[in-house]
């Protein structure tokens, strides 16, 4: 009798913690965006990247 008792009394003790957890919170959005600001790429950088052999198609003033 007395065993029951204490398995109650720890079972209550249990599950009164185990209601006072907090939900978890949504992940806050970043202060600063990093690719708010970013410049574009260099036509030269791009050539380099994409193995062509002119600039001359990421350039913004050379479309035809």
């Amino acid at each position: 009798m007395k065993s029951i008792k204490i398995y109650l009394a720890t079972g209550v003790f249990l599950l009164s913690f185990a209601s006072c957890v907090a939900p978890p919170r949504p992940p806050k959005p970043p202060k600063h965006p990093r690719h708010s600001k970013a410049k574009p790429m260099p036509p030269g950088h791009a050539k380099k990247v994409f193995g062509t052999k002119s600039a001359r198609p990421f350039a913004p003033g050379q479309r035809k």
